[in-house]
């Protein structure tokens, strides 16, 4: 797994990949440095389901590091409706926050970036695994922010 050691500037490819998706190169470049040297963060697999197939073994994308932010907070201007819609009769305790970052380099044949669909294999610090799927992911300057619901039932 990573080291945390990234590097400090943009490569073309990064500046690209961020001007494409309207973010700053730079901010976005610390922000995925931060994540993948954070003493906090934890060591992930993700994993891609396939589209065309669903019970197909998922594909796997590769290491990330995950920094878990704590429950899901839904916006203060949800009404109930739209909180039980999204919660969809899951305990609302098992939605969680998170920054995902890819340990490859972005250059790298084996650089992703997590999506809504994918699941997240992480390795807690006392070696066990826990099993989230990634509701929803949105990227900006300050990271790949995601909405993570923990799957019981996937526990490795």
């Amino acid at each position: 797994m990573s080291n945390g050691k990234q590097a400090a500037t943009p490569d073309a490819l990064w500046v690209q990949m961020c001007e494409a998706a309207g973010l700053d190169p730079h901010k976005r470049l610390a922000a995925r440095n931060a994540v993948l040297a954070s003493s906090q963060a934890l060591d992930c697999t993700v994993y891609r389901p396939n589209e065309n197939d669903p019970d197909a073994e998922e594909e796997d994308l590769g290491d990330a590091r995950i920094l878990l932010l704590g429950a899901f907070e839904p916006p203060l201007e949800w009404s109930t409706a739209e909180r039980a819609e999204f919660y969809d009769d899951a305990d609302p305790q098992a939605f969680f926050s998170a920054l995902i970052e890819c340990e490859a380099k972005p250059a790298s044949k084996a650089f992703f970036i997590a999506e809504a669909g994918d699941y997240a294999a992480v390795m807690s610090p006392a070696g066990s695994v826990q099993m989230y799927y990634l509701l929803e992911s949105e990227e900006s300057d300050d990271g790949l922010r995601c909405v993570l619901l923990r799957d019981d039932e996937l526990d490795a």
